[in-house]
């Protein structure tokens, strides 16, 4: 028996529906397979808790994670409580800096049965990843001056070691994908970070000449997102590029409600985190309606770091023909809600089990 033990962390607004509900389907993935066992250990971490401790989370709180084998976000965030710069470097960065989760990696397709808002989307399959630790989020600058004369910095890193890590990553991935990377820049007008990410890119590439490679400036690039997604394959991109392009991604695909994210650590020193792109999304908290399969994804990609691949290929089967039979919910077109699609999705690898059996 295979124990893996989960720290989830549901955090704010519709987090708390939707960890719960997918927490569901892995242990029902459990029950199917018999040889494996997810433990669940929550955690109560959120704005909520901030206002009642005044800290995202406790002081001792990364010593406490550091032993789960991985960690399972719902959303962080909550602006009528809590500044959004407070919350997420209080917990989300903060768990992603102090353990070393460099990598963040974002897949976007179309998904049988949600309507793309493309006029013709032609079935693209695609994965970004984004180098996840410094670039253009990092935290070296400062404010001088007040009033007129008032000036911020805001320096972007970029060293040798994290680019090519990333990249590395990326054609590694392409390897076992449609084998072409394409790597997002904007050379033409950012004077150094960017020539210094292409001439990277370019040694990269050297080592994986049975991969096709791409530079595309960024500008261009989301526009390609929208006229020719079905074009690409591995995308590699900087902190900032990566995360403007991650969202384009489940635009295209029909909500941000069904998109999954994963930050993972490549040393194995500490658990990687698994969280849905959506964010705590306030406006609909309480109302039921959640969209799921964002986090069920999600817990999908969590079983592939698991290298459970094939559950994870028969657990996103499933999702895609419970959306394939219209049972959604109304962010992309239906009138279902989160218990029920849950409750599907469930249902249906139940009888996977049995045609299996």
């Amino acid at each position: 028996m295979k124990i893996f033990k989960i720290a989830s962390i549901p955090g704010d607004g519709i987090g708390k529906e939707v960890v719960p509900a997918a927490n569901k389907v892995l242990k029902t993935i459990a029950d199917i397979h018999g040889g494996i066992q997810f433990n669940f250990t929550y955690f109560p971490w959120s704005c909520e808790y901030y206002l009642e401790h005044g800290e995202m989370m406790p002081e001792d709180a990364l010593e406490r994670l550091q032993d789960f084998d991985s960690i399972f976000l719902g959303a962080v965030g909550n602006l009528k409580l809590v500044p959004d710069h407070i919350s997420l470097w209080g917990m989300l960065i903060k768990i992603r800096r102090e353990f070393e989760q460099v990598i963040n990696i974002r897949p976007a397709k179309v998904l049988k049965g949600i309507r793309s808002p493309l006029l013709n989307p032609k079935d693209f399959d695609l994965i970004v990843v984004r180098e996840n630790s410094e670039g253009e989020y990092s935290s070296v600058g400062g404010n001088i001056y007040k009033g007129q004369d008032e000036i911020a910095i805001q320096n972007a890193i970029f060293s040798r070691k994290a680019t090519e890590r990333a990249m590395r990553f990326a054609f590694e991935l392409a390897s076992k994908r449609k084998k072409h990377v394409t790597s997002a820049t904007k050379s033409n007008g950012i004077y150094y970070s960017m020539p210094f990410w292409d001439s990277v890119f370019e040694d990269v590439s050297k080592d994986y000449p049975g991969i096709q490679t791409d530079s595309q400036h960024i500008d261009a690039l989301a526009a390609f997102f929208v006229t020719r997604p079905h074009q690409f394959d591995v995308i590699v991109a900087s902190n900032l590029f990566g995360d403007i392009l991650t969202d384009l991604g489940a635009g295209i695909m029909g909500s941000v409600g069904v998109a999954p994210a994963a930050n993972i650590n490549v040393n194995g020193k500490y658990p990687s985190m698994f969280e849905p792109v959506h964010g705590s999304a306030p406006d609909i908290v309480g109302k039921g309606i959640a969209n799921p399969i964002g986090q069920i994804w999600t817990a999908k990609m969590m079983l592939d770091h698991f290298g459970e691949e094939e559950l994870g290929g028969v657990l996103l089967d499933v999702v895609e023909s419970v959306t394939n039979d219209s049972i959604l919910t109304p962010d992309v077109g239906g009138n279902y809600t989160t218990e029920e699609v849950t409750n599907e999705i469930i249902k249906r690898l139940k009888i996977v089990e049995k045609q299996g059996a």
